[in-house]
């Protein structure tokens, strides 16, 4: 645990230090977000966030592969490489996007490059975990179903970054959720500890605690395409190391949970449940409107939120609580042995969520009335 609180550490720090020089590189060559009518923010503002937070993850894979417990571990050495590689591609079509702003299908592209490199290095599912038994997926399966879920979170992760941040912070919250899933299964399960899961996710969550004091509100820099795509390929990848490599018929049920049967099939959705809930509405929402579901519009819950008088911060806050209700909640149902126990916990947090949502309705901030113009 303690390499893995090291790799945090540095992950953050180096987010942090670069950001500042990314956001002048982004104000040099004007890489900026210009204001819309359907954004939240009211003067430009500098991208490539998600060039910092790359340089994070790099830092925290380097320091990591020479670190005794995580070091000596050869699949963990290869998977983590071969995520970085195309985590640089995906940052990449990230910054092209932010600088030229591709179209839908150049985005898409440059997302199936990425997840076909990590294919190709053999990061992908190999696995579908059920009741008391694993589907093994056959080659074109697992090319077909990896590519599809990195572009899905890739893109889920653009979706809710949409308020100053907002995505860092859920996404955090998702990281750290799963690294405390993943890491506790492999101890529950006396297994080797040193996994590529637990590493990108623990990396992913430094990055984001040393991106969020650039990015909260109010902003001083946006992560931009660069980052959403970045994390959302980071998450979809570390759930592809747990859920897609791991046999969960062959671990043992220590507790009379819900764990090992459907844990490792839910956790993953369960952490980036509201992205996929708001790529979810905006795709129903689209469609029946007769658009493309690539077409901007001002109806994300997001938006919702803060039309319904709630403030910047405390839109962005509420969806925090949101996040770690559902991540943590998942969690907590699967650890305990009697859902009776666990369902009125969760249901308890469920009740505080909602009456914090109702209580903190119509009273805006008073700092988002100073800065808005």
């Amino acid at each position: 645990m303690r390499e893995y609180l090291l790799v945090l550490a540095i992950a953050a720090a180096t987010t942090f230090l670069v950001s500042g020089l990314c956001r002048r590189i982004a104000l040099r060559i004007n890489a900026v977000a210009r204001v819309r009518d359907r954004d939240v923010h009211t003067v430009a503002m500098p991208y490539f966030g998600g060039v910092a937070m790359l340089f994070g993850v790099a830092a925290a894979f380097l320091v990591a592969h020479h670190l005794p417990f995580l070091g000596r571990q050869a699949v963990l050495q290869n998977d983590s490489r071969t995520v970085l590689i195309g985590a640089l591609v995906i940052c990449a079509v990230g910054v092209l996007d932010d600088l030229f702003e591709l179209n839908a299908l150049a985005k898409l592209a440059g997302q199936v490059l990425a997840a076909g490199i990590v294919v190709a290095f053999g990061v992908k599912m190999l696995y579908i975990p059920l009741q008391n038994r694993t589907v093994s997926l056959d080659d074109t399966a697992s090319i077909a179903i990896t590519v599809f879920f990195i572009v899905l979170c890739s893109n889920a992760v653009n979706f809710v970054d949409g308020l100053d941040g907002l995505a860092a912070g859920v996404v955090c919250i998702g990281a750290f959720a799963f690294f405390a899933y993943s890491y506790y299964l492999y101890v529950e399960q006396h297994l080797v500890r040193a996994t590529t899961s637990s590493l990108i996710t623990v990396a992913i969550a430094g990055a984001c605690l040393g991106f969020l004091p650039h990015n909260f509100f109010p902003a001083r820099m946006f992560m931009g395409d660069s980052g959403a795509l970045l994390l959302g390929f980071l998450l979809a990848t570390s759930t592809i190391t747990l859920t897609g490599q791991i046999d969960s018929s062959q671990l043992e049920n220590t507790d009379g949970g819900l764990v090992p049967a459907y844990l490792p099939l839910v956790l993953p959705l369960a952490t980036l449940f509201l992205p996929f809930l708001d790529f979810t509405l905006a795709f129903i929402r689209r469609t029946y409107a007769g658009k493309w579901w690539f077409v901007a519009d001002k109806q994300h819950l997001h938006h919702r939120l803060m039309e319904r008088g709630h403030s910047h911060r405390r839109a962005v806050v509420l969806m925090y609580v949101w996040s770690a209700l559902v991540s943590f909640g998942v969690i907590a149902l699967g650890r305990v042995q009697s859902l009776r126990v666990g369902i009125p916990v969760v249901g308890g947090l469920v009740v505080v969520a909602v009456v914090l949502s109702i209580l903190t309705l119509g009273r805006p901030a008073r700092s988002d009335r100073q800065t808005a113009r």
